[in-house]
């Protein structure tokens, strides 16, 4: 190779190792990769939805707790409870639950409060938590017009109606003996009613609101009432599990609440007038 040539040959070797290095120089690294834009209408989760309180109530016991021609569950305890569930920020939802099994319901869960005309007794307070009452009952009896019965105790050599697992079933039950046949004991309240609307019983004994209730309702049913004096006083509470400190806690506040507004007396008033006021005892039409 000639001296020529050789320069030549180094000046183009030189040409093509600088251009490979210009050209590994020059290459630039690839743009990191942006994150993923979120769709134009995402949100965040929605909340869980607010829990519903399940209520039991047996709707055959008016003017607390019935059923209208449309079905739906009316009443004292019904206004009463949405007032108090307004005032807890409570949702609730009403479920008719006949008497003999309410209690049962509660206990395994499928009921989370009750509220069914409930007489606070020391017997239920050993299962079941009560709210503070909010009703003052006692019993009353209910007889035809001719009946002589005067008292409690001429009941005790007559057929007698009362509700399954009521006060007024205990009440009787220690007047008469538990297992006495002369008791007839129904499911439903109206139903011993009906029996003594029939000659089936001699007399109902039943509480001082759904008896007063139903013979200002019902003129001609030939009935009268006859109060007596050795009947206990007695209160209804709102029912909730037993050691079910927050939710009891949450029922007494909005009781307390609605006392003081007000509401309470304008539900009561709906029902029963103004002022609840005692049935004096009648005397028997001779």
């Amino acid at each position: 190779m000639t001296r020529l040539s050789h320069r030549r040959f180094l000046h183009a070797a030189l040409a093509v190792f600088a251009g490979v290095l210009l050209g590994a120089c020059g290459k630039q690294p690839e743009p990191a990769k942006a994150p993923k834009a979120e769709p134009p209408n995402a949100q965040a989760p929605a909340p869980a939805p607010a829990k519903v309180y399940v209520v039991g109530i047996d709707a055959a016991y008016a003017p607390f707790e019935s059923q209208n021609e449309k079905g739906e569950i009316v009443g004292f305890s019904v206004d009463l409870m949405r007032a108090l569930a307004a005032k807890a920020g409570m949702e609730v939802k009403f479920v008719n639950t006949p008497w003999e099994g309410i209690f049962n319901a509660l206990a395994q869960g499928d009921r989370d409060l009750l509220i069914s005309s409930i007489g606070i007794t020391a017997e239920r307070r050993q299962t079941i938590n009560f709210s503070d009452p909010y009703f003052d009952a006692h019993q009353l009896i209910v007889v035809p017009e001719k009946s002589k019965v005067a008292k409690f105790d001429d009941l005790k050599k007559l057929k007698v109606g009362v509700q399954t697992g009521t006060t007024g079933d205990e009440v009787v039950s220690r007047l008469l003996g538990k297992t006495n046949t002369n008791i007839k004991r129904f499911e439903l309240w109206p139903l011993a009613l009906k029996e003594l609307e029939l000659g089936g019983v001699d007399a109902v004994v039943a509480d001082n609101g759904v008896i007063v209730y139903y013979v200002a309702n019902n003129k001609d049913s030939g009935f009268r009432m006859v109060s007596d004096p050795a009947f206990t006083p007695e209160q209804y509470g709102i029912a909730v599990k037993k050691g079910n400190a927050e939710l009891l806690a949450k029922i007494n506040k909005a009781l307390a609440e609605i006392r003081a507004d007000g509401t309470y007396d304008k539900i009561y008033a709906q029902y029963f007038g103004a002022k609840p006021s005692p049935v004096k005892p009648e005397q028997p039409k001779t």
